[in-house]
């Protein structure tokens, strides 16, 4: 079923978890696993602004937020667990410490490193890249990597969907104007940290990143890069399944 900006599957009365996409991609990104917890979770997939069905609308972290609020009046179905890769990470943080009523946990994965210093530069180099590059060029760039890596289930619905680098780069210079343990410590709820064994920048930092931050669990995913939930679907899809049932006992 969809609705505009979101999509949802699975069981009506089932236990909510809401998935945020990364940069330049959009909820399809998040199928494969949505197909492996479909059976028991109510699983919403949404779109964030600057990117597929919202493209046309400026990204903010509060329009972000915004967007999680709405899906989750939408589904009916809150509080909810908010599940986000890259960018997604930092968006769920934001809504969760706006919102602390509507999340009982945080799944982060790839969203652990700080966008300060050194880092907010990286991002910004990044986000300079994305609209920096020929648009056409990228888009067939993109095309040919995700359908060399991933199985169809997996590459095809990226494919299909598109992808959104200018929206993207909006998006990723804003997160350097922000910090986020900040707001992971307002939310203080229970929270999965899930990094790539190969993703270095975001493994390596986690540690400094969650310092102090009260009701964290972690799981390294080996032979992993930043695109966890694509890379690993079964391992990560079992992980957060793993963390919804302790919070549901």
């Amino acid at each position: 079923m969809t609705n505009g900006a979101w999509e949802v599957a699975g069981p009506d009365d089932g236990p909510l978890i809401v998935f945020i996409h990364g940069t330049r991609l959009t909820r399809t990104s998040w199928r494969a696993v949505v197909l492996r917890l479909s059976d028991t979770y109510r699983c919403l997939c949404v779109d964030l602004p600057g990117h597929g069905a919202l493209a046309d609308e400026p990204f903010s972290l509060d329009a972000a937020a915004d967007c999680i609020d709405a899906a989750i009046d939408d589904a009916h179905g809150g509080p909810a667990v908010l599940v986000g890769l890259s960018l997604g990470g930092y968006v769920a943080m934001t809504a969760a410490a706006r919102s602390p009523g509507r999340v009982r946990g945080l799944v982060l994965t790839g969203s652990t490193a700080e966008p300060s210093g050194i880092t907010a530069l990286a991002f910004r180099l990044f986000a300079w890249a994305l609209v920096a590059a020929p648009e056409r060029q990228l888009d067939a760039l993109n095309t040919w990597a995700f359908r060399r890596r991933y199985p169809a289930e997996i590459a095809e619905p990226i494919v299909a969907a598109g992808y959104w680098p200018r929206g993207g780069a909006v998006a990723v210079r804003s997160l350097t104007k922000t910090r986020f343990r900040d707001r992971l410590r307002a939310y203080g709820g229970p929270t999965l940290v899930i990094n790539g064994g190969l993703d270095l920048i975001f493994r390596l930092g986690e540690r400094s990143f969650l310092r102090d931050i009260p009701n964290v669990s972690r799981r390294v995913l080996p032979l992993s890069g930043h695109l966890t939930p694509l890379d690993l679907p079964d391992a990560f899809a079992s992980a957060v399944r793993a963390f919804m049932e302790r919070l549901e006992n």
